[in-house]
């Protein structure tokens, strides 16, 4: 199986249909799956396009897919897990993914081009055909120059696709990523040099009772903060603080490396490996970094805090 990964701009409304119009009606017709995952406004505009044959797709709009990409990547891998066996022999499993990227912070931004790239790493094996289009009108120039860079080819008719001269590999693309450097630690950071996990889930367990998380999110906190030691093996350096409606938790191990860049995208398999916690940790948290230098590895980590759950709680009554 072999998959597809091109990105598709547009400036208009025409130019968004020229593109996902062809690449639909064209998977349709071969009796490939397709899903759209798009704005809602274009959404609309290929409803009204399609007629009836818009009941033979699946769509939802982008945020419906999830805030974070871990949930993001695990929605694509399920469906293609879903859908693939109805997809002819030589087929694909079709799928118009269109990001949020606008409102977004720069370390928001920087994640969803680093999932942009792992892409190119996740669905190898597989016999997805990602077309994902990008709204020139609205978009950052830096957003647009990652898409050529994280997608190795450019579509402009759904069909046909041309190498895109700026595509790096995947790996070295995440690594850019992953030598950012992460959010400094206050000052007034709690902080502890832990040798052992079970000190490690004392101390978080303890922080985050103070802050005021429920006893089941503290036990959440301390199970994410474990999984990431238990990767980068103890002993961790660990600092908790809390700012803006957020815990951060900032865990770093000298000498430390996640080796595989694509660690904790996709859900643990039959078989244990590395990288299964981390997929844990990501479902847990609503932003979780990894930043490597010649000290080590720092990953770093935020949920929301107490006051902010309340909020998002209250939210569905």
């Amino acid at each position: 199986m072999t998959s597809i990964h091109q990105a598709a701009v547009y400036d208009s409304d025409r130019r968004f249909l020229a593109v996902a119009l062809p690449f639909i009606q064209d998977g349709l017709a071969k009796g490939d799956p397709v899903m759209v995952a798009t704005t809602s406004a274009n959404l609309e505009l290929l409803g009204n396009a399609l007629g009836r044959d818009g009941r033979l797709i699946d769509y939802a709009e982008s945020g419906f897919l999830g805030r974070r990409t871990v949930e993001r990547a695990t929605a694509f891998h399920r469906y293609w897990q879903r859908r693939a066996p109805e997809a002819p022999c030589g087929g694909h499993v079709r799928i118009i993914a269109e990001p949020v990227w606008t409102g977004r912070a720069a370390c928001e931004v920087r994640a969803w081009q680093r999932m942009e790239a792992s892409l190119n790493l996740l669905l190898r094996g597989t016999n997805v055909w990602m077309l994902c289009p990008y709204d020139e009108r609205v978009l950052d120039p830096e957003v647009m120059r990652s898409a050529r860079r994280t997608h190795p080819a450019m579509s402009a008719d759904g069909y046909t696709a041309l190498d895109c001269s700026e595509y790096i590999d995947p790996v070295e693309f995440i690594r850019e990523c992953d030598s950012v450097l992460p959010l400094e630690p206050p000052e007034d950071a709690a902080t502890v040099h832990a040798d052992t996990l079970h000190s490690l889930r004392a101390f978080i367990t303890g922080q985050a009772s103070f802050l005021g998380l429920s006893p089941d999110r503290a036990a959440l906190l301390a199970v994410v903060v474990n999984e990431i030691a238990a990767l980068l093996e103890v002993p961790v350096t660990v600092r908790l603080w809390e700012r803006l409606g957020a815990i951060t938790c900032h865990v770093h191990r000298e000498g430390g490396r996640v080796a595989d860049p694509v660690a904790g995208f996709l859900p643990p398999g039959a078989t244990a490996k590395p990288g299964d916690g981390l997929w844990i940790a990501r479902q847990l948290c609503d932003r979780l970094d990894i930043h490597h230098d010649l000290g080590g590895c720092t990953i770093q980590l935020q949920v929301p805090s107490a006051r902010a759950e309340e909020l998002r709680q209250s939210r569905k009554y």
